[in-house]
């Protein structure tokens, strides 16, 4: 069997031979982010991604995302090393279904988190991210907006706007199962510690927390202030470039049992044979890439705060 270091050495070989890039989002497992040319959260990994002359694209994420990746960059070969690491959120939301809950609120914008399944997206009206969120809906300026798949997500815009949000009733099962129980149980044993939540927790958590951000808004508000302790309300994958990115401070799980097995299920060997054979391919078809790639693109009209 070989080695990590090893892996390493011929993957990097192989990607700079075929012209590839390896991304990696902030969940995956620490020695494929340390492997990755790119680390961060979903989207922004494809749009970065999209900016280079890479001919391959090797995405260490779950299949939305390396949707995401053929939608934004449909000139460049996108390959996922693991075909059933799937999202649990976005399997909770069908095209179909989104269709009927349109019907029953006609007329009314859709906002459709990324965590979502291309032939979703293209039945939306814009994206958004967990981090962009309540400045896609403010920005909308609709009355009532409906807003898919993750019910927490839009419980949050929710109390951070005027509009009326229609939810669909979908969530992570990761964040969504984080008790108030067991966050309190962590601020106890960390009383110095700053909580930050991800907008995907319940309301209740997130009542507790003393900033709530996504991924990469945590990476940010951890790197800029002076605090030393920080609990993490999100997937444990996060610690990792956390630490990485502050070794002089500390980071502790608001529970140790915030692990996406997806997430998890790509490793270096997987990356390697991917690479090797080119496969499995995602590639989304033109009609829906080109819809799904018009909600993205609104998304990024809106101003950032």
């Amino acid at each position: 069997m070989k080695s990590a270091k090893e892996l390493t050495r011929q993957i990097r070989e192989l990607a700079k031979k075929k012209n590839a890039i390896i991304l990696a989002h902030n969940y995956q497992i620490s020695e494929v982010q340390d492997l990755a040319d790119l680390t961060g959260d979903s989207l922004a990994l494809s749009i970065q991604a999209s900016k280079t002359d890479a001919d391959i694209i090797v995405f260490c994420g779950v299949h939305f995302m390396a949707e995401a990746a053929s939608i934004v960059c449909p000139d460049k070969k996108v390959i996922i090393p693991v075909e059933d690491a799937g999202c649990a959120m976005a399997d909770m939301l069908t095209a179909q279904q989104l269709r009927q809950f349109k019907k029953e609120h006609p007329g009314v914008p859709v906002v459709t988190y990324v965590n979502s399944s291309a032939e979703v997206k293209a039945e939306s009206d814009i994206c958004c991210t967990s981090a962009n969120a309540i400045q896609v809906v403010k920005w909308t300026r609709a009355p009532e907006v409906i807003m898919t798949p993750d019910k927490n997500l839009a419980a949050w815009v929710r109390r951070h706007t005027d509009q009326i949000v229609h939810a669909w009733n979908g969530y992570c099962p990761i964040h969504d199962e984080l008790t108030v129980e067991a966050v309190k149980h962590a601020m106890t044993e960390h009383p110095d510690a700053v909580l930050m939540a991800h907008p995907e927790c319940p309301e209740e958590v997130l009542e507790l927390a003393h900033v709530v951000r996504s991924t990469s808004g945590m990476l940010k508000y951890a790197a800029e202030t002076d605090y030393e302790e920080y609990i993490v309300a999100t997937e444990v994958g996060l610690l990792h470039p956390l630490k990485k990115q502050n070794p002089d401070k500390k980071f502790y799980p608001a529970s140790t049992e915030m692990i996406c097995k997806d997430m998890k299920k790509t490793g270096l060997q997987q990356i390697l044979n991917a690479l090797e054979n080119e496969e499995p391919v995602v590639k989304v078809e033109e009609k829906i890439r080109e819809k799904a790639f018009k909600a993205v693109e609104r998304m990024m009209q809106v101003p950032r705060d």
